[in-house]
This record gives C-alpha cells, structure tokens and sequence, in this order.
C-alpha cells in the first residue's frame, strides 16, 4: 500500500475537528469510510495517530509529528491547482459561489462575461446575500466558496483578499458639492446623509476609516439606513442626502448625469474584497480557476 494524499487530508480534518463524525460531515462521507481511511493509514505507519479513549479525539505523539506534513500536503495540492489552473481553457464544470450584495449586484457581473470568455463551459449558479447566508451555506455545504465585503473571524474559515475596491462620496447632480472634484470631510459633514444598515461591509469599511480619523460615525447627519446599494443610490439621486458607495455600483448613473461622484481630500475609504471557504476543503479545480483570475488580472479594465 502507497501513502496517499486523499488519507492524509482525513487524517488532518479529523484532527482539526476533534472528531470523526464532525470531519464525516466537513468531508461528505460516512463516519465508517472516515475511520476506515485514518485505520488504513495508522496501519501504513504501523502506529497510532490519534488517540480515541476521551470525548475529543487527540493526537498521539506520531499524529502531532504528521500533522504539519500533512498541513503541508494540502497547501500543495491547493498550490499546484491555482498553478495548473492557468492552463486550464477546456475546464468544464459548475462554479457554485456566494456574492454579498455590492460584489453580486455590481463587481461580478462585470467580470463573469470576460471570464466566461476565457472559460465557455464552466456554468455559473451565483447566490447574491449577506455575509452571515454566505458563511452558513459553506459551512452547511451547499456552496463551495464566498466572495464578502469586510473580514471576518471563524475558527473554520479560510479567507484571502482576492480584489481591491474603495468607496467614494455620492451627491446628486443638483447638490451644492457638485461643482466640485473634491472637499474635505468637514465639508461633507455639514450634510444629510444616507447610509447602508448596520452590519453592511460597506458601511463597516466607512465607519472604522472614520474612526481611525477620531471621528465618531455617529456624528454623521443620518437621516436613512436602507438595505440595498440600489435604495441608497436612488434616495441620493432624489435629494435625501449624500452617501458612501463603491464607485463601481454608480458608473450608470454618473454617465447620465443623475449623480456624482466626488474624492474626499483627507479621507479615502479603501478596502479589500475576500474570497472565504471551508478550511477543510478542497475546492473544485473551477472554483480554483476563477479565485486565480481575480487575483491575477487587471479586473479595474472592466469595472
């Protein structure tokens, strides 16, 4: 019998699960084919590498001696996808990904035509919803990978900034800011303003720059929050107020003069888009293929 990768990435999901079923249910195989494969492997080295007496599984000393190999094993395989990718133009398959809403409703599908160029017979299923869906559905399995708007932490997840992007000043075409290319954020204060809801990545990204900039966001004159960049940008465009947002999501509406955008001069709202997935997983050589043509092209050609 040969060492083989498949045991080895058992073996690791089941030490950083802590139990057989846990990595049963990461990997999507039974809890007899998991154990049968560790076995297996235990027999391969011809010595225990976890221990299964208490509650948690725990390693041995030969488990805790594998494991960074095995670690290791798996950040090759992932290394030698995203290489091998590239060359990759007949790929067929289904991409399943999570978007948040900026992302989904405005950044990718600008980009899905140019990719879809590149690769014809990869089919795209894209779920447009916020972070915390994103994060359940990976975690229940029913997508591959997320792309999200802010950060986050989960003991589970792997995240990786993919794609840069930053929020700009909106004003309608009639407000007094118009006639300028750029202001100071004292000036922008002394105006009403309409925000995204609390717990938003574009609103996170605004308010923690403000912060660093010791101004409480709280300062602000908000006058609306609203769910959706869509209800921002026509609440802006009827003279609610004026509002942060990526540049990106207003391109139609500034090219018809409804509204403008406008740079602030002692502030800029830069932030990174992340790509997330399970740990434990390993993604679908499509998956692969499309996280490597957002991190490897000029993506600000088609936004």
């Amino acid at each position: 019998m040969a060492l083989n990768f498949h045991q080895l990435h058992i073996f690791y999901t089941v030490a950083d699960k802590g139990s057989f079923s846990a990595a049963a249910q990461a990997l999507h195989m039974t809890q007899p084919a998991v154990t049968m494969q560790v076995q297996s492997l235990e027999d391969y080295f011809g010595t225990k590498l976890l221990l299964r007496s208490t509650k948690r599984i725990e390693l041995t000393e030969a488990g805790s001696a594998l494991m960074p190999f095995a670690q290791r094993s798996i950040a090759l395989i992932r290394e030698t996808d995203a290489t091998m990718s590239k060359f990759t133009s007949q790929l067929k398959g289904r991409l399943q990904l999570g978007a948040s809403l900026t992302i989904g409703e405005y950044i990718l599908p600008r980009l899905l035509g140019p990719f879809g160029q590149e690769y014809p017979h990869i089919a795209i299923s894209m779920k447009v919803m916020n972070t915390a869906q994103i994060m359940e559905e990976i975690l229940n399995h029913h997508l591959n990978f997320g792309l999200i708007e802010a950060p986050v932490n989960h003991p589970d997840m792997h995240m990786e900034a993919v794609m840069s992007d930053e929020l700009k000043l909106i004003v309608p075409a009639f407000h007094p800011l118009a006639e300028a290319d750029e202001v100071s954020l004292h000036d922008v204060m002394k105006y009403p303003v309409v925000l995204r809801e609390q717990g938003s990545g574009t609103r996170q990204v605004m308010e923690e720059e403000l912060r660093n900039k010791q101004i409480d966001p709280s300062s602000l004159k908000i006058v609306m929050e609203l769910g959706s960049t869509g209800a921002v940008k026509s609440a802006v465009e009827a003279g609610l107020g004026v509002s942060f947002v990526s540049a990106s999501s207003v391109k139609h509406e500034v090219a018809l003069g409804l509204i403008k955008t406008i740079s602030i001069s002692d502030v800029r709202f830069k932030r990174q888009f992340y790509s997330i997935y399970l740990k434990s997983a390993l993604l679908p050589i499509s998956a692969v293929t499309f996280l490597t043509f957002l991190r490897e092209r000029n993506l600000h050609q088609w936004l």
